[in-house]
């Protein structure tokens, strides 16, 4: 009866260790849920995305979006392309959840309508977010 507690309690430890030995998961996880924003301090119109899911996308270690620069970039390049607009600042709102991401730009939007001065405006169906090419 003992040596079978012994081995049942031998057993549950080794399924404790296997579980908790698990490897982490990876950091660099590709699929990023991505929102961008545009203002510009010289007019009073301010775009949004719609939050797309990018599956190229990647999170480095440090919980920033690889080459962010570029996606801002090709919102910037749109806008200038199809709206006209100039001297846009443009920024990358991601997360890994889409309504973790959805309830962020939700709030900022609430914050630009607060002021009452300036107007938001969707960014084109037609914009999609795409792997950059140099990365």
């Amino acid at each position: 009866m003992r040596s079978t507690k012994i081995v049942c309690f031998f057993f549950m430890a080794l399924l404790a260790v296997s579980a908790v030995g698990k490897q982490p998961k990876d950091k660099n996880k590709y699929g990023v849920y991505l929102a961008g924003v545009s203002a510009s301090f010289t007019d009073s119109l301010v775009y949004f995305t719609d939050v797309q899911y990018l599956d190229s996308a990647a999170v480095d270690g440090n919980g920033m979006l690889v080459a962010r620069s570029a996606y801002s970039f090709q919102l910037k390049d749109f806008l200038e392309r199809e709206e006209g607009g100039k001297n846009r600042t443009c920024f990358m709102f991601f997360n890994r959840k889409k309504k973790n991401l959805q309830k962020e730009i939700d709030k900022l939007k609430e914050k630009y309508k607060k002021g009452g001065s300036l107007v938001l405006l969707n960014v084109s169906p037609d914009f999609k977010f795409e792997k950059p090419d140099w990365e």
